[in-house]
């Protein structure tokens, strides 16, 4: 099924009504958004993804499409440390249900914990795979223990000494002690 499937624009009920799981290997460079957070250029790292979709009967209406997302990779991201790249597993495993219109996606967000998307005639599913990627990102990758010591620059040469010795403190008020003694 998923070789007759447009996951850029998928017809969901069709796709629920059918029952049949999608599995992708999607290359990251499809993902423009995800690609701009890697660290250097990558151009073999791949997606892989998993979507299936069900109908769920519904008393007194039409049965609700559900699409269930699942998605795996690791990328490597700069960790934030030693600005050198840290290898990143993401993983998604995702529910959502899909309503008629934002007004209805509003008025049942707080009491469903499912995450509520709106029916589109040509859904892009791979966007959902990539915006579900970019929140799963850390928010400040590290390594657990970095590679290489990080090197810190900021005020180095004002500590270095000759000697080796790191300089003396002033004393905070040394200043007023010295306008002090010349009254």
């Amino acid at each position: 099924m998923s070789k007759n499937l447009n996951v850029q624009r998928l017809n969901l009920p069709a796709f629920a009504q059918a029952g049949e799981p999608l599995v992708e290997l999607t290359p990251l460079q499809n993902m423009e958004r995800l690609a701009q957070e890697i660290h250097g250029p990558a151009p073999d790292l791949v997606i892989n993804w998993r979507a299936s979709g069900e109908l769920r009967a519904r008393t007194g209406a039409e049965d609700d499409v559900w699409v269930h997302l699942e998605a795996r990779t690791s990328l490597p991201l700069t960790c934030q440390r030693c600005m050198g790249p840290v290898a990143t597993s993401l993983e998604i495993d995702q529910w959502y249900r899909f309503v008629a219109d934002e007004d209805i996606a509003m008025a049942e967000d707080d009491q469903s914990e499912e995450d509520l998307l709106v029916m589109a005639p040509q859904f892009d599913l791979l966007a959902v795979v990539e915006d579900e990627l970019l929140m799963a990102l850390p928010l400040v990758p590290m390594h657990e223990t970095c590679p290489e010591t990080p090197t810190f620059s900021a005020g180095e040469a004002e500590l270095a000494q000759p000697d080796g010795e790191a300089p003396a403190k002033p004393h905070p008020f040394a200043a007023l002690a010295q306008l002090k003694r010349s009254k």
